[in-house]
């Protein structure tokens, strides 16, 4: 059985992993940079390329060991080539570089947000293309429909700030800490949806796009008015969210068609509350849902490796150069705004 190398290092997560063609993760090692950023309240660039470059092969030799496996052993060695913070993405395509030319094996440059469309299907043998993906992360917010691999349409995209970014952001002015995103969902939970008047940007639209950033301005007003408990603006934003997605959602299958799946990703999907939202919106308009273990949702290295196994038999070489920007559909119509960076 194909056995592909894979390492992840485009944010604040360092990961390498070993992945088979019939969907295992024979090992897997994920190192959290959290306590370096939480005093900045995100993740500062510099700290987090600096530690990419101290913990990533001594957890590349780990996973190794883990599987009682050798360079030899393994078809090829993936790695995410973009897009990401540009020092972080550099340290793991070259040290893919070396492992490929030291081995004589195949090097495969994978986009990030590949990593994540193609995710859901590592974890779910039954889910064939085409797809409708909600990828839905710290850094971006669009719409894919996944054709097959290296075939997406992007939909649409978010004009400003992404859901995740949107997240981090209440959390920070709530005081909760970093990372922000499983705060503010816990919060929520102690809260009343209801209960703080919040914008839903772009709602009811015919722009096919996303905005947060005008929910990011509320949430911090309602904060600043004394008015409201946090728990109340917590969850308040969090069903902002949901509305904002779920409207965007609905309008994107009104344009385009449903496909038989619909499929959320991204480090966002381990929000239990989106998905249960998104599996209702899927049931009324009769599509199955599904979604990866949370554990495949935020950054990891699983993820890269199965991408790699979807593109086994290909190779990318060894000059191939890191990207900050890597669109997954180069041919879509750019987003006014912040958009056009997806």
């Amino acid at each position: 059985m194909e056995l592909v190398l894979g390492i992840e290092s485009s944010c604040d997560e360092t990961a390498a992993a070993l992945v088979t063609g019939d969907r295992k993760i024979i090992a897997q090692r994920i190192a959290s940079q959290d306590e370096h950023h939480a005093p900045y309240g995100g993740v500062v660039p510099e700290i987090a390329a600096r530690a990419h470059a101290e913990r990533l092969a001594p957890m590349i030799e780990g996973v190794l060991k883990d599987a009682a496996v050798g360079l030899s052993d393994c078809d090829a060695i993936a790695a995410t080539a973009g897009p990401g913070l540009i020092g972080g993405v550099m340290v793991g395509l070259v040290s893919a570089k070396a492992l490929a030319m030291a081995s004589d094996k195949p090097l495969i440059a994978i986009n990030h947000l590949e990593g994540h469309a193609l995710s859901p299907r590592l974890a779910d043998p039954t889910l064939d293309f085409p797809y409708t993906l909600l990828l839905v992360s710290g850094g971006h917010c669009q719409i894919l429909l996944v054709e097959g691999v290296g075939r997406y349409r992007r939909l649409a995209t978010t004009i400003d700030d992404a859901l995740g970014e949107a997240f981090d952001k209440t959390a920070k002015i709530l005081g909760l800490g970093f990372p922000g995103g499983p705060a503010v969902e816990r919060l929520a939970r102690e809260g009343d949806g209801s209960a703080v008047p919040l914008p839903r940007p772009l709602a009811g639209s015919k722009e096919p796009h996303f905005s947060f950033a005008g929910l990011k301005s509320a949430v911090l007003r309602a904060f600043q008015s004394g008015n409201y408990a946090p728990q109340d603006i917590a969850a308040s934003f969090q069903q902002a969210a949901i509305d904002c997605v779920t409207d965007r959602l609905r309008f994107a299958l009104m344009q385009h068609g449903t496909t038989p799946t619909l499929v959320v990703a991204g480090g966002v999907a381990s929000n239990a509350a989106i998905r249960a939202a998104l599996e209702d919106l899927a049931e009324s308009y009769a599509m199955r849902f599904t979604a990866p273990p949370p554990k495949l949702c935020t950054d990891n290295a699983a993820m890269i490796a199965w991408a790699g196994c979807e593109r086994l038999g290909q190779s990318d070489p060894l000059d191939f150069v890191a990207r900050p920007r890597w669109p997954l559909d180069p041919e879509a119509e750019p987003a006014r705004g912040a958009g056009v960076k997806a």
